[in-house]
């Protein structure tokens, strides 16, 4: 299945060795040399110092450090302080300052579009927050290489799940609205679109899910390859790591550098794990880096705080009779959960005590996950409830708070919390330079040692609210600039 897949609580598991890669061989991994990709065995492991959606202001204040390894010869790049200098054709400016309503470039957007606009057009490696305008930056990039006499796929984007595959393309319409470029997004089909129907495909611009994308280039073979000028992995820490798409990326990779060997390659994230950077490092060590420090990625606009509650019974009372009067009146909500499970028992208890709410996950079907989507986007429902496939890349500038029922935990190791899935849930509020604030339920000795290794590794202090002391909670969103 395309999207994240999230199981039932299970017992934690004992510490077990790292797996065997098995996602290549060594004869597939020396085709990978004209991508400028290796399987880094004789390098050493270097250490990589409908809502108006980004129309909004940007992150641009959090933005303090930016750390660049430019390979060499690519020194002569400067900041991009208009984008005007870029060079951009008169129908993107027009979709850029019309549609998108921005003035200038953000931070991450004048320090990744020159290296990605200009000859010879590198790979790149590029960390920034959410909010900060990367999306903007890989959209402009596929869109500034396409040639439009030819309709066939220039512009690819992989995303792990077909909600930000579908928020992407979206970008990308109403930035590329004056020109005569064309898209589609290959995703899991709803009931009334049959992907086995769909023909050979000559729209100019890609987006897709690992799984659709697969089918349609290796088993359906009507997404053609070979004329790929760019291929961007948006979320890619996660399209990387060996916990989640890193089979289908290899392989992908592999056979675009057969069919198209120049082209070049960018990899988006908030977030890239120590063990993820040093597999990039190695794997794809002639590449441009754009990175943030960890300190300046913990998203100072948005609040935190740690709500200890007595019991499990307790923690839903805090959500249902205090979170939740508060978060109908400050815009909109998500609430991560660990489980499918835990997502349709939590939505049920709410909707049984006269709560009004939405949830989703990766078990529903396509039509519904779209239907809930567009609902919460426009609206329509205020205050969704999810497991973490809306934890990465999920715009909507309305929402302002972020509820973790459950912290989010390690995949291969329950005993550690998952960093960067943590500041991925916090940061779907704040967005855009917004005000946001985010609530972690513990109730447990183990729940308290989680979310203290997280304020070590963020460098940050969570102050406690008291559970039972409605003025407590009153007074906390207050300076976060919420209530």
């Amino acid at each position: 299945m395309d999207p994240a897949q999230e199981n039932a609580p299970t017992p934690a598991p004992a510490p077990a060795p790292a797996p065997k890669t098995n996602w290549a061989d060594e004869a597939d991994l020396a085709d990978l040399g004209a991508l400028g990709i290796s399987d880094g065995a004789e390098s050493k492991a270097e250490e990589a110092t409908p809502v108006k959606p980004k129309s909004e202001k940007l992150n641009d204040e959090v933005e303090t450090k930016i750390e660049k390894e430019l390979v060499e010869g690519n020194s002569l790049y400067t900041s991009a302080k208009t984008f005007e200098e870029l060079k951009i054709s008169e129908p993107l400016l027009r979709g850029i300052y019309s549609e998108m309503k921005f003035e200038r470039p953000s931070k991450i957007q004048a320090e990744t579009l020159p290296l990605i606009m200009n000859p010879p057009h590198r790979n790149l490696v590029a960390q920034a927050h959410n909010g900060s305008g990367k999306t903007t930056c890989f959209v402009l990039g596929m869109l500034s290489r396409v040639n439009t006499s030819l309709h066939e796929p220039q512009a690819l984007c992989v995303c792990p799940t077909r909600e930000l595959a579908l928020q992407n393309q979206a970008v990308l319409e109403r930035m590329a609205r004056f020109t005569q470029i064309t898209s589609t997004c290959i995703i899991p089909p709803t009931e009334n679109i049959k992907s086995s129907l769909r023909g050979h495909i000559h729209d100019q611009v890609i987006f897709g899910t690992p799984g659709s994308l697969e089918r349609a280039i290796l088993n359906d073979r009507n997404l053609d390859v070979q004329h790929l000028n760019v291929l961007v992995f948006d979320e890619a820490d996660h399209m990387l790591d060996q916990n989640g798409f890193r089979d289908f990326s290899m392989k992908l990779l592999r056979r675009i550098n057969k069919q198209a060997p120049s082209c070049q390659l960018l990899l988006f994230s908030a977030t890239f794990s120590e063990k993820v950077k040093n597999f990039v490092s190695k794997s794809i060590p002639i590449a441009n880096r754009v990175f943030v420090e960890k300190l300046e990625l913990s998203l100072d606009v948005i609040k935190q705080y740690r709500v200890n509650c007595p019991t499990e019974r307790a923690k839903f009372e805090v959500l249902k009779d205090r979170i939740y009067p508060i978060a109908e009146k400050l815009g909109q909500s998500i609430i991560f959960a660990e489980s499918r499970r835990s997502v349709t028992e939590l939505h049920e208890k709410l909707e049984a005590d006269g709560h009004k709410c939405s949830s989703i996950h990766g078990g529903y079907k396509p039509d519904v996950r779209d239907k809930i989507i567009d609902e919460f986007r426009q609206g329509i429902t205020r205050i969704l409830i999810s497991t973490d496939v809306l934890s990465r890349g999920f715009d909507v500038a309305q929402v302002t708070l972020v509820v973790n029922f459950d912290l989010p935990l390690a995949r291969d190791y329950h005993k550690q919390p998952d960093y960067e899935t943590y500041l991925h849930r916090i940061g779907r509020s704040g967005r855009f330079g917004r005000k946001g604030a985010a609530f972690n339920l513990v109730v447990t000795q183990e729940d308290t040692r989680m979310l203290s290794l997280i304020e070590e590794h963020f460098g940050k202090t969570i102050p406690p609210v008291a559970w039972d002391d409605d003025e407590a909670f009153e007074k906390v969103l207050k300076e976060a600039g919420l209530a």
